[in-house]
């Protein structure tokens, strides 16, 4: 028999709601030094002639890459660029078209894997991914992809990577700043997915897992960047979180990355970290089953709030003004966000979305009436 001192608090039983859940098959490879299995991994996807990708910044990598892969390496190309450029992209194509390339090898970050994604959405090309990041876009089918300052969403079943190695020791020399933002956009993945439309018992458990595994490895790596455990944990809940984006759909917060991102060329993680607090803000009490998930992954009664200093604690930016935006471009931003919506938990208002950005704009903590 229990005594008093030996209760037990149990939380009540939440209905299981009716819920549809889409797989994909894809392989996924997680280690430290995975990437010196790359040949064989090439081999094993069917892939003779690669085109090994990157942004400038990540070269150093692509010529690592190309020395591992050894003969299947036929090309490098390291202009991948943020926000995926369409000219770009076309470039690549023609390239992999002249030399007869049967698969793509992408390192780096959202930009390299974006640049990866959007030449498999047009030739259908084999991908092996590896990230340095911890955004999670690896694990999608969704490409954002950007032409004359309009940045445009697919979803299509050719984008999704075959293969994901995930190799922690690429991880270790991402600044701190990278790390923060990025993993807040990963972070941005798995709230929005809990709050999702076709959200479903199995994503709650990721995405959970996947805010829990981030929020505990980013403050550590804020002050040690060559902490290996925390760098593995980091890695490990941005594979959660970019897989609950993959069997769901995106909401306020995406949105309004890819209108700020796309119209004024802000950085893709940083701008997720800046606003995540105030579309949290926004959206939090129209899903409190969601927040409720959440609050208890950042083991806090405030999630907006604990979001911004998870942000700013971490020394990342915390205001759209810090990140370049005029605040004259306010006005636009907030009505490119009418324009064809995301489905959201809470209708979108104009005042309160004008209100959103100005908060985010400001860096005011959620709250908090001042900056």
């Amino acid at each position: 028999m229990t005594t008093q001192s030996e209760a037990v608090i149990v939380e009540s039983p939440v209905a299981v709601p009716n819920f549809v859940y889409r797989t994909a098959p894809q392989r996924i490879v997680f280690g430290a030094g995975t990437r010196q299995r790359i040949a064989e991994e090439a081999r094993l996807a069917g892939i003779d002639r690669a085109m090994v990708i990157s942004t400038p910044e990540q070269a150093g990598s692509v010529n690592e890459l190309a020395e591992l892969l050894g003969e299947r390496c036929h090309l490098r190309f390291s202009g991948a660029r943020m926000h995926t450029p369409v000219s770009i992209t076309e470039e690549a194509v023609a390239l992999a078209a002249r030399h007869g390339i049967d698969g793509l090898v992408a390192v780096g970050g959202g930009s390299a894997i974006g640049l990866s994604k959007a030449i498999a959405l047009r030739t259908d090309l084999v991908q092996i991914v590896l990230p340095t990041t911890y955004a999670g876009s690896e694990m999608t089918d969704i490409v954002g992809q950007t032409a004359d300052g309009v940045k445009q969403t697919i979803r299509d079943a050719k984008i999704l990577p075959e293969v994901v190695v995930y190799d922690v020791e690429l991880t270790t020399t991402l600044p701190a700043v990278a790390s923060v933002t990025s993993g807040a956009n990963a972070i941005a993945h798995a709230i929005e997915g809990l709050y999702a439309e076709n959200t479903n018992p199995l994503i709650g458990l990721m995405a959970e897992e996947g805010i829990r595994a981030l929020a505990a490895a980013l403050p550590v790596l804020a002050r040690a960047l060559d902490d290996r455990p925390a760098r593995a944990e980091a890695l490990y809940g941005a594979w959660l979180c970019g897989t609950v984006l993959g069997a769901t759909s995106m909401a306020l917060h995406h949105k309004l990355c890819h209108v700020l991102g796309g119209t004024f060329d802000l950085p893709h993680a940083e701008m997720h970290a800046v606003l995540l607090p105030h579309t949290i803000a926004y959206n939090g009490p129209a899903a409190p089953a969601a927040m409720h998930r959440v609050a208890r992954a950042l083991n806090t009664h405030d999630v907006p709030a604990r979001l911004f200093d998870l942000v700013g604690d971490g020394g990342a930016p915390v205001s759209l003004r810090a990140l370049g935006l005029p605040h004259e471009a306010l006005e636009r931003a907030t009505e490119l966000a009418f324009l064809n919506p995301y489905w959201n938990p809470r209708p979108l208002e104009r005042h309160g979305i004008r209100a959103l950005l100005d908060a985010a704009w400001h860096g005011r903590r959620p709250g908090s009436a001042t900056p």
